[in-house]
């Protein structure tokens, strides 16, 4: 009896130890991994340029010395097509996508509803309801009638036609400035992909993804290990 209290005591002993040095064996063997900076770099490099940050991305190449493998002036035109959607000038941004890749927007017909549907928020931003209808219904109505995402967005943002203060009712985060950012997202994808570019998403992006999948896996199994809990930070939580 006194040996397997003895052995489960010992048990419990290691466990506590190694429960408490997880976190810091984690990290030896993180310190442990060598990643050349020049590999750095180009991660960083191909964030700026995939993003469209063409003068974070000069200024990178001069300070590191890292070629940016594209011509950065070429971006000079999507960057100002992603600033008018950031400033909420819609319609002058697709006259400059049709001029720029006229193909884009008849391949990709769920871009251009988002677009559109944009525009029809900075209308009803700007309190213009007739002009909000009127385009609602030339531009908008029958694209709800084919597909049934499109029209289930659609009522969501003619919603904001029924409150006075369309910025603080329950469909107001399509007021948010973030809104417009993600369509501008949405497009800087597909001029990438139009581009024929290696990835429409940076590399930088898609390691974050496999950090939250990787540690949604290991939640699922319930593997006690130290989490990453904010990517800003890399901060890892040893609590749990």
């Amino acid at each position: 009896m006194s040996n397997s209290g003895n052995g489960t005591t010992s048990e419990s002993r290691h466990n506590s130890v190694r429960e408490g040095h997880s976190k810091e064996k984690w990290m030896e063997k993180i310190d442990s991994v060598q990643i050349p900076r020049s590999e750095v770099n180009k991660l960083i490099m191909n964030y700026l340029v995939t993003e469209g940050f063409k003068d974070a991305a000069e200024k990178f190449q001069v300070e590191s010395g890292t070629e940016p493998g594209i011509d950065l002036k070429t971006l000079d035109q999507r960057i100002r097509i992603l600033e008018s959607i950031q400033c909420g000038e819609i319609q002058e941004a697709v006259e400059m996508i049709n001029s720029y890749q006229p193909e884009l927007l008849d391949d990709n017909r769920y871009l251009f509803f988002h677009l559109q549907q944009q525009h029809l928020i900075e209308l009803i931003r700007n309190r213009n309801i007739d002009d909000a209808l009127k385009f609602a219904q030339e531009n908008l109505a029958d694209q709800g009638e084919e597909n049934s995402a499109v029209l289930e967005e659609l009522e969501r943002t003619l919603a904001l036609l029924a409150f006075e203060e369309p910025e603080t009712s329950p469909f107001g985060d399509l007021l948010a400035v973030s809104h417009r950012q993600k369509v501008a997202s949405e497009l800087n994808t597909a001029f990438l992909g139009a581009d024929n570019s290696e990835s429409s998403v940076s590399k930088l992006a898609y390691l974050l993804k496999f950090i939250l999948w990787a540690q949604e896996e290991l939640d699922k199994k319930k593997v006690r290990y130290p989490k990453m809990t904010d990517m800003a930070t890399a901060f890892i939580d040893d609590s749990k």
